[in-house]
């Protein structure tokens, strides 16, 4: 007997890691589908609306592939779990719906081991496969650090739980635009130290501590050293680190196969000099030795062994196409006129993150909805 089955965000992103064939029957409308889609090199996937299969989905069954795994997804599960029982009912096999639609899929974060500190510590990347969003923990001692928290917060706390480590800082590369960042709340809920660059905090209507250039700032026992370097472009006040001597967390100035977009602030004419000024300049003049770990990808390319999303500072200044434009009026119109849509309700998420707003939780979940959109060449 054919039996419907479920499967989690977790298992999909395995999949699509690991890189193992998966048909998606998406049953969204086909603007939402369009605007933003489960991706992977081994995933095939086609959009029958809902509507167009309440009749019956002798549509869908003609596309379904026999022998392969079937992942049928909507907004929340409802309608995707009434339309994969249609098919099992049908007489197919292998048949899945996504357990709490794409919402799960936008918010569950992957923890990837990026690599043991010299200091005896730990680095780890969290990747928000649904949403592109990437954030880092840093573990030493028994204390964390985390970096451009997701607003997902119970998903890190769980991780320290079982890390057995303390909470001791949060910070934050810049004011986001795509996403709410959950490092404030954290903060507070331990009662802990949050950071974020005095440049983009001037609206801000809450306490933080200033992250500005030469700050050091030890996790741990071992004293792993953060420290910042002034990096503006994608906003006035975008902070990169290094850490352990061999890792650059770029923020959303410099991605592996992109750069970042100065424009979600409405100064990207005043910003684009920064930006060229940070990537053509001061990162050029950083060992290019350092393993970049970025706050974004967009593109599911990008994600490397185990879904570490990383690159070496030399070889992207050979490969990616946003450090090649030598001329500085052809750089400056790549960055100001050819850019993607803007990430959906990113004025309201700026005012979030700057504490002007207070959506409830349901509403932060539509905000977020969607692709990042954060580079420029994310076309």
């Amino acid at each position: 007997m054919n039996t419907l089955q479920k499967m989690n965000a977790k298992e999909v992103t395995q999949m699509v890691i690991g890189k193992e064939e998966l048909f998606i029957l998406d049953v969204r409308n086909e603007t939402d589908f369009n605007d933003w889609k489960i991706e992977g090199e081994s995933i095939e996937i086609v959009n029958i609306p809902y509507f167009d299969l309440l009749d019956g989905v002798d549509a869908a069954l003609d596309q379904i592939p026999e022998g392969k795994k079937v992942l049928v997804v909507c907004a929340k599960e409802g309608s995707s779990q009434y339309v994969a029982e249609q098919i099992v009912e049908a007489g197919r096999t292998q048949i899945y719906y996504l357990e709490g639609g794409m919402k799960s899929w936008s918010e569950y974060l992957e923890p990837v081991k990026v690599a043991d500190l010299s200091g005896g510590g730990e680095l780890y990347q969290f990747v928000r496969i649904g949403k592109g969003c990437l954030s880092y923990v840093v573990l030493s001692g028994g204390e964390a650090a985390i970096i451009d928290t997701s607003r997902m917060i119970d998903q890190y706390e769980s991780f320290l739980l079982n890390k057995n480590a303390k909470l001791v800082h949060t910070l934050d590369t810049h004011l986001h635009a795509d996403h709410i960042s959950g490092g404030r709340q954290l903060a507070l809920k331990y009662g802990e130290t949050y950071y974020l660059p005095p440049k983009d905090a001037t609206e801000v209507t809450f306490e933080y501590e200033k992250l500005e250039e030469g700050t050091e700032i030890y996790v741990g026992d071992e004293k792993i050293v953060v420290q910042p370097i002034y990096s503006p472009g994608h906003t006035i006040g975008s902070t990169s680190f290094i850490i352990d001597n061999q890792y650059l967390l770029s923020g959303d100035i410099l991605f592996i196969e992109s750069i970042g977009r100065p424009d979600l602030a409405g100064l990207a004419e005043d910003w684009v000099g920064d930006l060229r000024e940070t990537l053509y300049e001061r990162y050029k003049n950083l060992s290019k030795q350092l393993i970049v770990l970025p706050a974004h990808f967009g593109r599911m390319t990008e994600l490397g062994e185990d879904g570490l999303v990383s690159g070496r500072l030399g070889e992207l200044y050979r490969n990616n196409p946003g450090l090649q434009i030598n001329d500085e009026s052809e750089f400056r119109t790549t960055v100001t006129e050819n850019l993607p849509p803007q990430p959906n309700s990113y004025k309201e998420i700026r005012q979030t993150n700057m504490g002007k707003i207070n959506p409830d939780e349901e509403e932060q979940r539509a905000m977020e909805i969607g692709p990042n959109r954060c580079a420029v060449h994310d076309n």
